[in-house]
């Protein structure tokens, strides 16, 4: 990769490298002190290898990152700057640096294997400073477009006679719309026509539209503009949100573009296993949430192991609360719940009616005598972080393995909610914050959980805020194939979906199978 850091240009850093993770040429200027690799290396957890490259841009800190990929030779270009300047000469200057860095190294790029061998001996800094030269040269010389004076615009010309319509002027003008009309009628119906045509065939459903694509050339954006237009509303009709549909479709179409393709069919797999691959991507958490054994290493430690449920009202918190203790009883862990929604109504009758009845399916004779189960509650009106204090204190010197503390569902617009959650959760410190919600949802779970985020950010004393880091689905029996809010969620906080509910009974609790998700999603 290749790192540049003129301080003259108010650019701090750039990067360009295969994607291998090889670094293949790197330059910094003076004046620079800061290294670029904590923002690359941040570039690429969050955004290349989580196939999140539909955006062109990046923000770390206090710099902004611009990067560019290279199907054909598997580079990735980066330059960096500080956030709070405009710097408007950028994307050019990248694509510049792009085609004459892989144009004067083609031959290299062609014997991938070698790459390893040739760090550092790519001399490239002169094109270097001579394409940045150049960039900033030409956005400092563009002439500003001179801002017309009425005595120059059209409607000075008008007179009160040029106004008045005639009769006949009139009629011409009817007859000259219906005649463009009628011609726009014919192309609509000839573009209809030729799209059918287009998509009729074997592949059928989104993909038929590839019938279009020449073979035995370099896949381009408007080659796959008509596809990923299908592909974005067979995504928004799964239920994906709008938004996200469109930042797919365009990391699919960078991952694709400037790749050669053989045939009509190959480029047809292509896109479809392009676009499976970044919704695997999506669904497989970056991080690893094994309940079981953070429980067993929080054991180890004297202490109990928190989980702290959150969500909007009626979407099942106290439901799939009870269904996790149930999981958890099953496992060997004894459970305490705290009844921290001290604002609904009924809401610790739910608990306890759920207290008795995990404790009849598990009876005390099987756990030494001592209930499975038990419900800390301190009634309503109360202090929900309090009250969540407590009960942690509780558990510590009753030894209960595990804190399920219940909150109350809360609208993410509800100001006063959101400060007692974070209050709830910068307090008590949780060693796991879960968010509750609906997989009928689609572009309501992207406000829901931004909201959330935010708020939980915003509301936090911490540098360094607890935010969301999990989702519970529920629902997700009733939705048949339109599994988009799973997408949409994930996508959005980069965080895993730990369990789906699908069903009403207690064992009604599962593992997200992402394959079988993306087939869903896939299927027409």
């Amino acid at each position: 990769m290749t790192c540049l850091t003129p301080s003259c240009s108010g650019l701090d850093s750039r990067l360009a490298g295969c994607k291998g993770g090889i670094v293949l040429w790197y330059f910094q200027g003076a004046g620079v002190s800061e290294s670029f690799a904590g923002p690359v290396n941040a570039l690429i957890r969050s955004v290349i290898l989580q196939e999140r490259t539909g955006h062109s841009s990046f923000t770390h800190n206090a710099l902004s990152l611009k990067y560019k990929l290279d199907n054909e030779f598997e580079l990735v270009f980066v330059v960096g700057f500080q956030k709070i300047l405009t710097l408007t000469y950028v994307d050019k200057f990248l694509d510049d640096v792009h085609l004459h860095f892989r144009d004067r190294y083609k031959n290299e790029l062609e014997h991938k294997g070698d790459l390893k061998f040739l760090v550092n001996r790519f001399e490239f800094e002169d094109d270097f400073l001579r394409l940045l030269h150049e960039a900033e040269g030409e956005s400092v010389t563009k002439p500003q477009k001179e801002m017309r004076t009425y005595y120059k615009s059209q409607k000075s010309q008008k007179t009160v006679k040029s106004m008045i319509e005639t009769k006949g002027g009139d009629k011409g003008k009817e007859q000259t719309s219906k005649k463009n009309k009628n011609a726009k009628k014919e192309g609509i119906k000839q573009r209809h026509w030729s799209f059918h045509r287009a998509t009729k065939g074997g592949f059928g459903g989104m993909f038929g539209m590839l019938r279009g694509l020449v073979g035995s050339k370099t896949l381009s954006q408007r080659d796959m503009e008509p596809v990923l237009e299908k592909m974005k509303d067979h995504l928004i009709a799964k239920n994906v949100a709008a938004d996200i549909a469109s930042q797919l479709c365009d990391s699919v179409a960078k991952k694709l573009e400037g790749k050669v393709m053989g045939t009509f069919t190959t480029v047809a797999s292509a896109v479809k296993q392009a676009l499976q691959d970044s919704l695997v991507h999506i669904l497989q958490p970056k991080r690893r949430v094994d309940i079981l054994r953070d429980v067993l290493e929080a054991k180890a430690q004297r202490k109990p192991f928190v989980i702290t449920f959150c969500g909007v009202n009626g979407v099942g918190k106290s439901t799939n609360l009870a269904k996790i203790s149930y999981w958890l009883i099953e496992n060997g862990f004894s459970v305490l719940i705290a009844a921290c929604d001290t604002f609904r109504a009924g809401a610790v009758e739910q608990l306890r009616t759920h207290q008795r009845r995990l404790n009849s399916l598990h009876p005390p004779e099987q756990h030494g005598g001592r209930p499975a189960v038990q419900l800390f509650e301190k009634g309503y009106g109360k202090d929900a972080a309090g009250i969540a204090m407590e009960a942690i204190t509780y558990a510590r010197n009753q030894t209960f393995d595990v804190v399920l503390v219940d909150t109350a569902g809360r609208m993410q617009d509800n100001t006063p909610l959101m400060t007692a959650l974070a209050k709830l959760i910068d307090v008590n410190t949780p060693d796991l914050v879960l968010f509750v919600g609906e997989a009928l949802v689609g572009n309501e779970a992207v406000d829901q959980l931004v909201k959330f985020n935010q708020a939980l950010a915003d509301h936090s004393k911490s540098d360094r805020p607890r935010l969301i880091d999990g989702i519970v689905l529920t629902k997700f029996d009733t939705i048949d194939d339109k599994v988009g809010a799973a997408i949409s969620m994930t996508y959005i906080t980069g965080q895993p979906i730990v369990f789906v509910g699908t069903g009403q009974t207690y064992n009604d609790l599962r593992s997200l199978n992402a394959r079988a998700v993306v087939n869903a999603l896939m299927k027409a």
